[in-house]
């Protein structure tokens, strides 16, 4: 007999992970869930698997990789559906994210051999017998764990720059989104059927956990702090490295100068899209006393006419994980009681497992809703001086993932001086759809990147070689060496390094 299940929290029901709609709480699959030997199984295959896929070179990966992006492009409606059903999110904003993980896996297999390529590199006056030459070469195994809230886009970040660096991967996604997962593993053995190059393991944090133990070459996590923390202490077990993406508590500064309307309208976007379950999200803003007034006043207009529901035309859905709700609803109350103002939404926003647009004002920078991640459609807006002192309070945050800065004539410098991975000046997230940039933070928001070159060399180990290619002129690492040839050296040093331009 079936128990009744809360709508969007996955159960295990006879070792099977059955996923359900947070909307509606209808069943989206049921997938069986990998025991430890299991993923261990999956890890030793794939290091047989991985020998393969580095022997066909960045030419015959990219070929594949590229075969894989014009699949996904084609079936795109499919994909963008079922995130849709098992997410909650609306199919517009599922269009948005598969597209921009579709861009990110063309461009990695583009440009793997330029980044990761064998070359030759200057040599040295102390070793000038010798030629240098680096090169990257693939893990053999990369883990990746990926979270809910971009299931698409996310873990493709990892996981497409990993293949393209010659990698085999096993996947474990969260167990909120397990058939988008699924889906991905699958439509990528359609492309590559030879070698189980891309797998997949199902189950809770006890499955994750396995995998950080399976000897993967690297792991790469996306998701909370907390959970972070927990996947660097079981990876520390075997010396395992990691790429850890947390969470983050993202500020907007809007100075005196910004376009307002550019600023409210991306306010808007950084802040609900995804109904604000988005770790490079905005939570909080600083505004210029100078236009906060007007700032405020224009958010909140627009904020009021954002819907919200499952229907096709929606702007924002529900909460995924109905724990969160609890989150979201003890921040709006403790910035209330702490004797800030919801000047849109607030408590009765609250209506599981929807929460509509919440607009908080006169908040204590000491307050959760300011210094812990709230990740929903909340924001507080805070009236500062200027961009400097906005600056100020922005960094003063154990987060630091991305960011954005409004003004005319000051957004680089004050997006430079932002403690942050990321900065958007003149917009918000739009670091993120630009393939060419890295991706990550730093204090609790973790380290490490994914996307770009950055990302790509994350997903391979630098070599270095010398070879002979001549007698030594000067054997200086050797004890063959004479007084003579010392003194030869030593000489030489001085006329190379010895000016001080």
């Amino acid at each position: 007999m079936t128990a009744t299940r809360t709508p969007g929290v996955p159960v295990v029901e006879d070792g099977v992970l059955v996923s359900t709609s947070p909307a509606t709480g209808d069943e989206v699959g049921r997938f069986p869930v990998a025991s430890a030997a299991e993923v261990d199984a999956a890890v030793a295959r794939a290091r047989t698997a991985s020998s393969w896929w580095a022997s066909l070179g960045f030419d015959g990966r990219r070929e594949r990789l590229l075969r894989y992006r014009s699949l996904l492009a084609n079936r795109l409606a499919e994909l963008a559906d079922l995130v849709h059903r098992e997410g909650g999110k609306p199919a517009a904003e599922a269009v948005v994210e598969v597209t921009a993980a579709i861009d990110h896996v063309a461009w990695a297999a583009r440009h793997a051999r330029r980044v990761l390529g064998p070359r030759r590199v200057r040599g040295s006056l102390l070793v000038a017998e010798h030629a240098a030459y680096l090169e990257y070469q693939p893990y053999g195994v990369i883990g990746v764990i990926g979270p809910w809230n971009y299931p698409v886009f996310t873990p493709m970040g990892s996981i497409a720059y990993a293949l393209a660096a010659g990698n085999a991967v096993v996947f474990k996604p969260s167990e909120y989104t397990p058939a988008v997962g699924q889906w991905l593993v699958d439509r990528f053995a359609e492309v590559v059927p030879e070698q189980p190059v891309l797998q997949i393991v199902h189950g809770t944090g006890e499955v994750g956990g396995a995998l950080c133990r399976s000897g993967v070459g690297k792991l790469a996590f996306t998701g909370s702090t907390a959970t972070g923390k927990k996947v660097m202490a079981a990876c520390a077990e075997t010396l395992t490295p990691v790429l850890v993406e947390c969470g983050g508590k993202d500020a907007m500064i809007v100075e005196a100068d910004a376009d307002l309307d550019a600023a409210v309208s991306a306010c808007l976007w950084g802040g609900m899209t995804n109904a604000g379950q988005t770790c490079i999200g905005i939570e909080r803003v600083y505004v210029a006393e100078r236009v906060y007034d007007d700032f405020l006043g224009k958010l909140v207009e627009r904020a009021a006419k954002l819907t919200v529901s499952d229907g096709e035309d929606a702007d924002f859905g529900p909460i995924t994980m109905p724990g969160q709700i609890d989150v979201i609803r003890r921040h709006i109350d403790d910035a209330i009681a702490r004797g800030g103002r919801a000047v849109l939404g607030g408590p009765d926003a609250v209506q599981p497992p929807y929460v509509k647009p919440t607009i908080l004002v006169d908040v204590p920078e000491d307050s959760v809703a300011v210094r812990e991640e709230t990740f929903g459609p909340t924001l507080t807006v805070t009236r500062v001086r200027d961009g400097d002192e906005a600056v100020e309070r922005a960094n003063a945050s154990v987060y630091g993932l991305g960011g954005s800065v409004f003004s005319r004539s000051r957004g680089m410098e004050l997006a430079r001086r932002l403690r942050s991975g990321m900065t958007a000046v003149n917009g918000a997230l739009s670091f993120a759809g630009v393939p060419s940039l890295p991706f990550g933070g730093i204090g609790d928001s973790g380290f490490g990147r994914i996307h770009g070159e950055d990302g790509l060399r994350e997903f391979a180990r630098a070599k270095a070689i010398t070879r002979r290619r001549m007698p030594s002129p000067l054997p200086a690492m050797s004890f063959d060496r004479s007084p003579k040839a010392v003194a030869m050296i030593a000489r030489a040093v001085r006329l190379v390094h010895g000016r001080s331009r």
